[in-house]
């Protein structure tokens, strides 16, 4: 780590399956009240749909929500699935966010439409085609803030002349070729896709022109973290993590399941190796474990920043898990390594 690297946090408000959208909502306030008390850079939130268990279907409206219960941390979209809107809505919307909460708003964007194909042409008959002109649309939007829009027929407001930070999601080679392209800052979803993230990275960093935005490239991972006083609480913990990608490849759309002893017994060899696929970016333990595993990871992916999601079953677990997380990120940078 040859400069300090700051943290955030990936909520994906998803409900327990004891739980239900109201107590989830007041839970991600209070994780995003600690993160910005212990010193988090971002919280973003995640857009998905039709997914009864995940509570971030209206993204924007709890962007609002905890940037209104919040003071410092910078609060945005990880992503919001452009293909899904309109980019003069988007704009409309993220530069009212940024007018009431003046310099804390972030606007991630990504291709894909956060659910299943029946739902994404529910949402928008069109949206293959829009998802093909996913460069054009970032484009557009990047007009809409611009002051330059002034002359412009269609315009903006409170958009116009609004500084919010525009980062590229993903988890391809694609997305990688279109931040470079456009200058902008690139955030990995290594938390559920890791395979091409080096490779990505890579790309990146190769292919980037610099822009008005950024004189050099920006990289962000996102990750699993799960961390406890000990090892062997956090591995236990981590199951219900482990059983959240599991319920994915079967399809079984449940609620976040709390953790047990083993996984030995409830997935097969073949479904192992799925799930262990998708979370090879994982990092469960104590702070000592974390601090080094997570030296590695970020010496070796040459990250600008790390943002982590933990999902975690027990609510004051998961805030004792951010805790850890940021003392072990706050040891490795003082450090230096």
């Amino acid at each position: 780590m040859k400069n300090p690297i700051s943290i955030s946090i990936l909520e994906l408000a998803i409900i327990t399956e004891d739980s239900n959208a109201t107590e989830t909502f007041q839970k991600t306030k209070d994780i995003a009240q600690l993160a910005d008390n212990l010193g988090y850079k971002r919280f973003w939130l995640a857009e998905h749909h039709n997914m009864a268990h995940v509570a971030s279907t209206a993204t924007v409206v709890l962007i609002g929500y905890i940037a209104g219960h919040t003071k410092n941390i910078r609060v945005g979209s990880g992503g919001i699935m452009l293909p899904n809107h309109s980019p003069l809505i988007v704009a409309e919307q993220f530069g009212t966010l940024e007018t009431l909460y003046p310099n804390r708003i972030d606007l991630g964007l990504g291709r894909a439409p956060g659910t299943d194909q029946p739902t994404a042409e529910a949402i928008r008959k069109d949206f293959f085609e829009q998802a093909q002109r996913f460069p054009q649309n970032v484009t557009k939007l990047q007009d809409y803030f611009s002051v330059e829009n002034a002359t412009a027929k269609v315009r903006a407001f409170p958009a116009e002349g609004k500084n919010i930070p525009i980062w590229i999601l993903g988890s391809s080679m694609e997305s990688a070729a279109l931040a470079a392209a456009y200058g902008l800052p690139y955030a990995f979803a290594g938390h559920f896709a890791p395979r091409q993230m080096i490779q990505a990275f890579e790309f990146y960093r190769e292919n980037f022109q610099t822009s008005d935005v950024l004189d050099k490239p920006k990289t962000m991972a996102c990750v699993n973290i799960v961390a406890a006083d000990t090892n062997e609480e956090a591995e236990f913990l981590s199951t219900s993590l482990y059983q959240m990608f599991l319920n994915l490849i079967r399809n079984d759309r449940k609620g976040l399941q709390p953790p047990v002893p083993s996984l030995d017994d409830i997935m097969s060899e073949e479904e192992r190796f799925h799930v262990n696929q998708m979370t090879a970016c994982t990092f469960t333990g104590n702070k000592e474990q974390l601090e080094i595993d997570l030296k590695k990871f970020i010496n070796y992916a040459q990250i600008d920043e790390l943002m982590v999601t933990s999902p975690i079953y027990d609510h004051q677990a998961k805030l004792k898990s951010i805790q850890i997380t940021k003392e072990a990120i706050d040891s490795l940078n003082s450090i230096h390594i």
